[in-house]
């Protein structure tokens, strides 16, 4: 039996999908005869025509996925979308590096490593970009040999 012009005036009423719309199999024939809304509506009323619960999604599954994507799975570049500084901003990865580079810096003008006006320009030069990481820094100094005598 066709009562797919029923079940879209249901699914109008009820504001809800077409497949989550459920009729009553036992009165079926009820069902055909309705052709107004206000038949649908008293249909509704008498518990004939009813709307089914949404479905949600497991919670078993989303632990799973969560689990797997902790331990880095599903992060590849096929499921990425967006650019590169969608992901992490430019300013958060600029943060990332520059920060620990500054906190060397100021270790070592403490500890009379460093003189304070090569403190002053390697701080510029962290501050232009100039050095990728701690380590790049590290180099940069060992090789201009701006390390304090007697060190």
């Amino acid at each position: 039996m066709n009562v797919s012009a029923q079940k879209r005036m249901a699914a109008e009423v009820l504001n809800c999908g077409e497949n989550r719309v459920y009729f009553d199999p036992f009165f079926i024939d009820e069902i055909k005869m309705a052709i107004t809304r206000e038949d649908i509506r008293n249909l509704i009323k008498e518990g004939i025509i009813r709307k089914k619960y949404e479905q949600g999604n497991s919670n078993y599954r989303k632990k799973v996925n969560h689990m797997r994507k902790k331990k880095g799975r599903g992060r590849g570049l096929g499921k990425r979308k967006g650019p590169k500084k969608a992901r992490t901003p430019k300013k958060e990865a600029w943060m990332k590096r520059i920060r620990p580079i500054r906190r060397e810096l100021k270790k070592l003008r403490d500890r009379k490593i460093i003189t304070k006006s090569t403190y002053r320009e390697l701080y510029r030069k962290a501050k232009g970009g100039m050095f990728n990481n701690v380590a790049h820094l590290t180099r940069y100094i060992k090789e201009k040999d701006l390390m304090r005598r007697g060190r």
